[in-house]
């Protein structure tokens, strides 16, 4: 049973931490310790973030306001976050926190790749929270993650797709991939998703999965191919990171779908299989696994190895997995889920 009780602690620690970390990656904590909660795992919130904020920037402070009648001129201005902060903490006052995450869902949608995917998934986390209780810090985490969403904005090349439409499985057998001697990693994957405007045959994948039918189970063709893709292609600690986000960002999306017209909501999951066709398309070395053995480790023995590792991918991947397997048990989710924390423990 999920167990919140030290979720605002945990967001009064890292309330005023900037939204990346020393080491120039995503700051993850308020996403970790909301997978914790979500797991039912109060204890490990806090002991795990000890460790974790010792990475931590100071919060940057604010340069501008950023006016509702010309937000769209901020978006994608990382040095913006403070000021997109206020913008959203504003929103936030005025309106009740799911017409929000409806309004910027929508808004935002087509950037589901921004920061790595870390923008949707905050998000997704936040509203999560929020759906628990009402609070102000976890209102506060709110504006953070959609101020992170904005400021990191991003979209990938699309162009018209005048074949069939089909389900994620066979969907991903039509996704270009880029040629390995193309490829053109420079330290992060943001570096490898950019690439991709200079790769025209992957303009089209946009419109290779059919979203029609229940949204819910669109959702969960989705995050199953992509569980089996990891399982297929996380064979170190870079790819492991990689591919974690090709479901974790799919399951985010799960949290956010109920506060969306179904129109926008089948928009948003073509964004979302977007994104993680496009890790796919800059990073796979394999198709996705047919065959999935699951582990022999209960789910709660999966939950502890994720913690054990200390490794804020391997926990919200383990949480994003359970989720996910619960609505459709696939061994698939389960073995991708022990493998993160295989290939993501201390060594």
């Amino acid at each position: 049973m999920p167990d919140y009780r030290a979720m605002d602690e945990a967001l009064a620690t890292i309330a005023a931490s900037a939204p990346d970390l020393r080491n120039g990656l995503t700051n993850h904590a308020p996403m970790a310790v909301e997978a914790l909660a979500a797991m039912g795992r109060a204890d490990a919130v806090l002991p795990w973030l000890a460790g974790y904020r010792t990475g931590f920037l100071p919060r940057p402070s604010g340069r501008a306001r950023i006016e509702r009648d010309a937000w769209q001129a901020a978006l994608g201005h990382e040095d913006r976050f403070a000021d997109w902060v206020a913008f959203f903490r504003d929103e936030l006052s005025e309106a009740p926190w799911q017409a929000v995450v409806a309004r910027w869902s929508v808004r935002l949608a087509p950037a589901q790749c921004a920061a790595a995917t870390h923008g949707v998934i905050r998000v997704a986390h936040a509203a999560r929270s929020l759906a628990q209780a009402e609070t102000p810090l976890r209102r506060d985490e709110l504006a953070d993650g959609l101020a992170y969403w904005a400021a990191t904005h991003q979209t990938l090349p699309t162009a018209p797709f005048d074949g069939r439409a089909r389900r994620a499985a066979d969907a991903l057998g039509a996704v270009p991939v880029v040629p390995p001697a193309a490829r053109r990693f420079t330290g992060t994957i943001v570096s490898s998703l950019q690439a991709l405007e200079e790769f025209a045959p992957f303009a089209p994948t946009i419109g290779l999965l059919d979203v029609t039918g229940s949204v819910e189970k669109v959702v969960s063709d989705v995050s199953e191919t992509f569980a089996r893709v990891f399982v297929a292609n996380a064979h170190d600690v870079l790819t492991a990171i990689v591919f974690v986000h090709a479901v974790t960002s799919v399951a985010a999306l799960r949290s956010l779908v109920p506060y969306v017209p179904d129109v926008a909501a089948r928009e948003a999951v073509r964004w979302s299989w977007q994104a993680s066709a496009a890790l796919y398309a800059t990073f796979s070395s394999a198709p996705a696994a047919v065959d999935v053995a699951p582990p022999r480790a209960s789910n709660a023995t999966l939950v502890d190895q994720a913690i054990a590792t200390r490794d804020e991918h391997a926990i919200k991947m383990t949480e994003a997995c359970l989720r996910e397997w619960a609505l459709r048990p696939s061994p698939a989710y389960l073995a991708a889920a022990q493998r993160a924390s295989a290939l993501l423990r201390p060594r």
